[in-house]
């Protein structure tokens, strides 16, 4: 991935990847709710109109009202981004990572049979 977003970039991304399309008002709204504070409109406007000229996302200016749409691929991004973490933080072990996160965040019984089904089917392989 030649091109890495910001962390308030992805927080962007997760919102048009989720809705497909948005315009700045609703990703500024979702963003407010998502972290319980009012964000500025101008502040998502011009980050937005920043991914844009990144080529993050593309623009439909057809209508008064421009829609946003994702141009990153969400799994492809997340595991760009999970590579490179496990290079920097982790010195390359993949199993040092999943124990971090394991232990320091708190996972639903269904996250965790999601979690052992798949280590099931790398075993069978």
């Amino acid at each position: 991935m030649g091109i890495k977003p910001t962390e308030s970039e992805l927080e962007i991304l997760q919102i048009l990847w989720q809705q497909g399309k948005a315009t700045v008002r609703e990703v500024n709204e979702e963003l407010s709710r998502l972290k319980q504070t009012e964000i500025g409109y101008t502040t998502t406007l011009k980050l937005m109109q920043l991914m844009h000229e990144k080529g993050l996302v593309e623009r439909d200016a057809s209508n008064r009202t421009h829609v946003y749409k994702a141009l990153l691929n969400q799994q492809k991004t997340q595991k760009s981004l999970v590579n490179k973490l496990i290079d920097s933080a982790f010195n390359g072990s993949a199993s040092q990572l999943v124990m971090q996160a394991l232990s320091g965040h708190k996972s639903s019984p269904e996250e965790l049979e999601a979690i052992k089904k798949y280590l099931d089917q790398l075993n069978q392989k």
